[in-house]
């Protein structure tokens, strides 16, 4: 099994800047790439942006351009900066990782709530 604890999200106003971080343990071995997904209240979930090991990211288009994607492979963390936010990027953000071995299934983190105010 895979652990993921996600920290990072908070209040900020529009046009701010926050950094998510998501931090991996247990069964490293069965991950590659990483992620973020977002939720916003009455919408489905929606990929935000990924990352690979090798370091290819992909991305969302409504955050092309203002959100980034890294990783630290040797502490097993994810980020994902986030600048210049709107109010439509409210959402709880989680952190998302495939286990590499097992077809169609997910490691989740327990979420964070981003806030952005207008």
């Amino acid at each position: 099994q895979v652990q993921l604890v996600e920290s990072g999200g908070g209040l900020v106003q529009a046009g701010g800047s926050l950094r998510l971080s998501c931090a991996a343990s247990g069964s490293i071995f069965s991950i590659n790439a990483m992620g973020w997904y977002r939720q916003a209240p009455g919408k489905q979930r929606e990929l935000v942006a990924t990352i690979t090991t090798g370091g290819r990211t992909n991305y969302a288009d409504s955050v092309k351009g203002r959100f980034t994607i890294s990783r630290d492979n040797a502490k097993n963390t994810v980020y994902l900066q986030m600048n210049s936010l709107k109010p439509e990027d409210t959402a709880v953000y989680s952190c998302n990782a495939p286990d590499i071995y097992r077809p169609n299934y997910h490691y989740w983190g327990q979420g964070t709530q981003v806030t952005v105010s207008s």
